[in-house]
């Protein structure tokens, strides 16, 4: 909103001497002798300047014109204020719109997906809800990816639940440990051979019900050794 004080290039406070240095330079600027081959721009513009120098520089109508002034100014800020509150209230209910439509969607593909759909299905089943192309193919290529990632994420589950049960199957842990005990008879060697003196070999007998009579036969020969 242009102001008298704009047309001269002063601020509304300026004094009385600005005011009129400030009409001087503008007037000789756009008076029309000074333009030639515009004298139309320059006719108009210099009538505009003289009208505000006369308002401006007679103290009782500068009161009267910045009274108006200020009055028109809060009005229109007034004006302003409203249209800035209606358009971001616009503003506002497209962007709710639009993540609701995005968040259907977005529902919409899980369904199909976890229905067992590929991602080509689903792309086609938003474009046939009116879904923007680009949004469409944005929203098939996540969901796929994440009914990729569940897959995986539930078969790693399987697989681990099937591995704890093969371990608590019954014989399964004692087959194992019968397996060591033998390994570490293997590496105290045969009866007659050399070993660690002072400590007695560990009994098999300990380690599964089966290895009781070699167990005992172990111990009786270190017994005739030491």
């Amino acid at each position: 909103m242009a102001t008298l004080y704009d047309t001269l290039g002063v601020p509304t406070h300026a004094t009385e001497e600005e005011i009129k240095r400030a009409y001087r330079k503008a007037a000789m600027k756009w008076h029309p002798d000074r333009n030639s081959g515009a004298e139309e721009v320059a006719r108009a513009t210099f009538q505009e300047i003289k009208d505000a120098y006369a308002i401006l520089s007679d103290a009782a109508q500068r009161k009267v014109y910045d009274a108006v002034y200020a009055e028109q100014m809060r009005g229109w800020e007034a004006q302003r204020a409203r249209q800035q509150k209606a358009q971001a209230e616009r503003e506002a209910a497209a962007r709710a719109a639009d993540e609701a439509a995005y968040a259907e969607m977005v529902s919409l593909a899980m369904r199909f997906a976890d229905e067992g759909h590929n991602r080509d299905v689903l792309f086609g089943v938003l474009l046939g809800r009116r879904c923007e192309a680009r949004r469409a193919a944005q929203i098939a290529d996540s969901v796929s990816a994440l009914q990729a990632a569940r897959r995986e994420a539930e078969e790693a589950v399987v697989a681990a639940e099937a591995a704890a049960k093969t371990a608590d199957v019954p014989g399964v842990s004692a087959r194992t440990e019968t397996t060591a005990v033998n390994d570490d008879a293997a590496h105290h060697g045969a009866p007659g051979q050399h070993g660690n003196p002072g400590k007695r070999e560990e009994s098999t007998s300990d380690a599964h019900p089966v290895g009781v009579l070699g167990g005992l036969w172990f111990q009786f020969l270190n017994g005739l050794r030491f």
